[in-house]
């Protein structure tokens, strides 16, 4: 801690937390795509963009200062087909241990109890982009399940077909996963600050891997912190200005 800096302005917020962990896990992309509604996706890609020093592409649906796509999702979609995609995000009303991604509801398809927007590109795109991060902020049995209703997006497909895309990671406001796409099982990374190994056991519904000594989260430094509550603030308000007044209050549990 430096001196004269009260602790409060050094500790992140839950939001600032998970925009600096996904700005981790893009790590040598070239070209990262961020969806509707995605500003904690779309802050940290351009979180990584900065710390490459610009020698990441971000495109965040929505921007008109960064995103070069004048047709939307079709280019986004023209994009993946040829490979010039490296990341995107996926979440989803259900996720279940091998990856599968519900987004058309719950219950026994077509008389779905609870019916969500629908799977729109997300088959196409899990399919084809080689780093997808599954993001959820709500971690509870209710979205982390044994096994999805209906499946929008598998996580896995069977051998013999063409898939160079498919699950990395998965995000939520407890945890980080890696996924093994050789096991089709996710193995827990690390536990955020303030959480614990048995409250994430308790709120996921699938079975996981983890290592005897699960690690906590990292924490952004003062000088990570001061580009997310800075520069990245300011890019990210563009499109979302609403989210940029409540993710970067101070203190994590805010």
């Amino acid at each position: 801690m430096k001196a004269g800096v009260p602790a409060d302005t050094i500790a992140p917020t839950r939001r600032e937390l998970l925009i600096f962990t996904i700005a981790g896990l893009l790590a040598g992309c070239g070209h990262v795509a961020v969806g509707a509604a995605s500003p904690i996706p779309g802050a940290a890609a351009l979180l990584q963009r900065a710390r490459s020093g610009g020698a990441l592409r971000v495109s965040v649906l929505g921007s008109t200062r960064n995103n070069f796509f004048t047709n939307g999702g079709v280019e986004l979609f023209d994009c993946a087909a040829q490979g010039r995609i490296d990341a995107f995000f996926l979440g989803g009303g259900q996720i279940d241990g091998e990856g599968n991604v519900n987004l058309v509801g719950t219950g026994s398809y077509p008389s779905t109890e609870v019916r969500w927007p629908g799977s729109f590109g997300s088959a196409y795109l899990y399919f084809l982009v080689p780093r997808v991060i599954l993001f959820r902020e709500e971690h509870t049995r209710r979205v982390l399940v044994e096994k999805v209703d209906f499946i929008s997006a598998p996580g896995t497909s069977e051998k013999g077909i063409y898939r160079p895309g498919g699950p990395h990671a998965l995000l939520t406001n407890l945890a980080l996963f890696d996924y093994d796409r050789i096991r089709h099982r996710f193995r827990l990374r690390s536990v955020h600050p303030g959480h614990g190994v048995e409250e994430v056991l308790d709120n996921t519904g699938f079975a996981f891997d983890r290592p005897d000594d699960v690690p906590q989260t990292p924490l952004p430094d003062l000088e990570m912190l001061a580009l997310i509550r800075g520069r990245i603030r300011d890019e990210i308000g563009e499109v979302y200005p609403n989210f940029v007044e409540t993710a970067f209050h101070r203190g994590l549990d805010r």
